[in-house]
């Protein structure tokens, strides 16, 4: 516990003018690691959309495919019916010839015609399940191709971006490490609102320098008055428009 007290007040007791050189020196490490991000591209979040694509991909091929599979047991189901159906109609046809009178011999055909229009009517959705099966079966070929294509291009993005990182993941580490170490020198409450600020800012930009009398992040003017606290390096100063972390030239 004294221990943190101790380091704690060793950081409030750093000058202002360290704890801004420290800023400045934290922002370009961040500034270097931002180029490698850029070197990196849009390569990961595109390699992410492609896999999320494939994915889709596969769950729609599925789905068709336990769509083609109720509509078989559908089709299966109607020529059940219709096997039936044709069983009855040949009943009946024996039953009409031993017939007594005329209204049995009505009332049988009348059974043969509704039989007749079964049939009719399944074949009619046998034939409605076999077109649906067919456009099914097209999709499933379109989305197995655009699967290949899409595996293809996912396969030679996560090539391009593996050869990327190898040749910066190690950079990358040692200027974290670097950032890590800044940091430490700095006050938190410091280290939170430039991580703020630069979350917010556009291009990463969260400590600039005061070039040719404006700021370096938006070049809004910056009075003379105002650059001269900015020299003296007695306190944090943020640009009135963009509220970047102001500071001079540290070479003067």
């Amino acid at each position: 516990m004294v221990a943190e007290k101790n380091k704690t007040t060793e950081i409030q007791e750093v000058p202002v003018e360290e704890k801004l050189k420290a800023l400045y020196e934290l922002q370009q490490v961040h500034s270097e690691i931002d180029k490698i991000n850029i070197l990196r591209g849009e390569l990961p979040l595109e390699v992410q959309d492609l896999e999320d694509e494939i994915a889709g991909l596969h769950t729609r091929i599925t789905h068709f495919q336990d769509e083609i599979k109720q509509l078989g047991i559908s089709i299966n189901g109607k020529k059940s019916e219709i096997s039936a159906a044709q069983g009855l109609i040949g009943k009946y046809q024996d039953q009409q010839n031993n017939v007594r009178n005329n209204r049995e011999f009505e009332s049988l055909s009348k059974e043969i015609e509704f039989q007749t229009l079964e049939i009719e009517l399944c074949e009619k959705r046998i034939r409605e399940f076999t077109a649906q099966i067919t456009e099914k079966q097209t999709a499933i070929d379109t989305a197995r191709e655009t699967l290949k294509d899409r595996e293809a291009e996912v396969k030679n993005k996560k090539s391009e971006l593996s050869e990327i990182t190898s040749d910066t993941e190690k950079e990358e580490k040692m200027l974290k490490k670097k950032a890590e170490s800044i940091e430490a020198r700095i006050d938190p409450r410091l280290i939170a609102a430039y991580k703020r600020i630069r979350s917010n800012a556009r291009n990463g930009l969260a400590v600039v320098t005061v070039q040719r009398d404006a700021c370096g992040g938006c070049y809004a003017n910056i009075p003379p008055q105002r650059q001269l606290d900015i020299r003296s390096r007695k306190k944090v100063i943020v640009c009135e428009y963009c509220g970047r972390i102001l500071m001079d030239n540290l070479e003067n």
